[in-house]
């Protein structure tokens, strides 16, 4: 089960709401078995169709443990380039879909399978 900080949720939703309708993508950090923070690739770029994060610019950091990224739409399932994109870079990945509300977050494994949860 993948634990998740109750205020991380609050920053995802905000700067989901705060992109929309572009995507916004980042990547996580777990801290004691939960996550805890968002980190931005300086090379990001949020587009309304996809984003694209660039793990190359991050430092080598093992507490990284996979991604967030919005859709501005109310699609929470991973599309064919989110799926090949979680099964390069880490064990969990969240979708958190419009309008950005709590029953609107998706946690997928690196394979696309659903997750299960909880909020700490």
């Amino acid at each position: 089960m993948i634990r998740i900080d109750n205020e991380l949720l609050d920053f995802i939703t905000h700067a989901a709401k705060n992109t929309y309708p572009n995507e916004f993508a980042a990547f996580l950090r777990e801290d004691e078995g939960v996550i805890s923070e968002v980190v931005f690739s300086p090379f990001s770029i949020f587009g309304k169709n996809s984003s694209t994060i660039s793990h190359f610019s991050l430092p080598l950091d093992t507490t990284i443990i996979g991604t967030v990224h919005s859709h501005p739409s109310r699609n929470g399932s991973p599309s064919e380039g989110d799926l090949n994109f979680f099964s390069h870079y880490g064990k969990a990945h969240i979708i958190v879909r419009y309008p950005y509300e709590r029953g609107d977050y998706f946690f997928y494994s690196r394979n696309g399978d659903s997750l299960e949860y909880e909020v700490v």
